[in-house]
């Protein structure tokens, strides 16, 4: 029948599914409204929690992290933002966009229908990888850029305090802020792989969601277990908070060039797996 097909006059597979369709469904979906509106609502619930709780400030005790900077401008606001969310909560539309795009059409019974459209398996592959990744980064974009935003509207404008001391001019704020999402997307193409592993193994969207959530959850577990000693640097968690180092007077490489590439290596093993994995599946519903 695939003979056939493509034995047939006009037909390209190449252009089948096309990003620009796949795009347009992703982004009806009710997850993706909920999602981006939980991202963007962040920022607003810290500015409130500290217009209730007070500005802080641990300059008394000696020790300042990013958190004690958050109101000293919108750009430190926004990495404050970054801080409390890259461990866990970017994560779940990583996750989600990534789980749930092929697993949930075998949930709904339409992905043999799309193969049938037909569609190459490869082709439909690539294209909702792609789009996925496209909404990922959307979703790393959005959170600083609303944060950016509310944060100068509360805090006002100016250089990056740094919490070891000093200051980056504003001139350099917004490509060191550009530079962190950048990595905190690249560190989290493991979860990707994982979940876009998982999509193509399970029928079931929360399963491939829930699992690479979960399996991410472990790798922070033991990146915790010190007595692991050397064998963490293996982990993508490790390398997770490296983007610190480019919130410094001195841009530092060294830790963000590692972490890059232990992540983009697993990721690039999880994408080989989900296309060996779907190219061989008997696809039945």
């Amino acid at each position: 029948m695939s003979t056939l097909v493509e034995s047939a006059p006009g037909y390209r597979g190449r252009h089948t599914l096309p990003l620009r369709v796949e795009a347009v469904r992703q982004l009806k979906r009710r997850r993706t409204l909920v999602m981006a509106g939980v991202l963007a609502a962040l920022p607003l619930i810290l500015i409130a929690a500290f217009a209730i709780g007070g500005t802080p400030d641990g300059r008394d005790s000696g020790r300042v992290t990013l958190m004690d900077t958050a109101t000293a401008s919108g750009a430190n606001f926004a990495a404050t933002c970054l801080f409390v969310s890259a461990g866990f909560l970017l994560v779940v539309p990583v996750a989600l966009f990534c789980g749930d795009t092929v697993a949930s059409e075998a949930s709904w019974s339409s992905l043999r229908y799309l193969l049938a459209a037909p569609v190459p398996r490869t082709r439909l592959l690539w294209s909702k990888l792609a789009v996925a990744l496209g909404f990922t980064a959307a979703a790393m974009v959005l959170l600083p850029l609303v944060a950016l935003a509310t944060g100068t509207l509360a805090y006002g404008w100016g250089p990056l305090e740094l919490p070891t001391g000093g200051s980056l001019d504003t001139g350099d704020t917004l490509p060191r802020l550009g530079l962190v999402v950048a990595f905190i997307f690249v560190s989290q193409l493991v979860t990707a792989g994982l979940a876009f592993w998982l999509s193509t193994k399970t029928d079931a969207p929360l399963g491939a969601v829930g699992g690479a959530v979960g399996l991410t959850i472990i790798g922070n577990v033991l990146d915790a277990v010190t007595a692991l000693g050397s064998w963490r640097d293996v982990l993508p968690a490790h390398w997770q908070f490296a983007w610190i180092d480019a919130l410094q007077p001195q841009l530092e490489w060294n830790g963000m060039v590692k972490g890059a590439a232990v992540s983009v290596t697993y990721a690039l093993v999880l994408f080989a797996l989900a296309f060996r994995n779907f190219s061989r599946k008997d696809i039945v519903s």
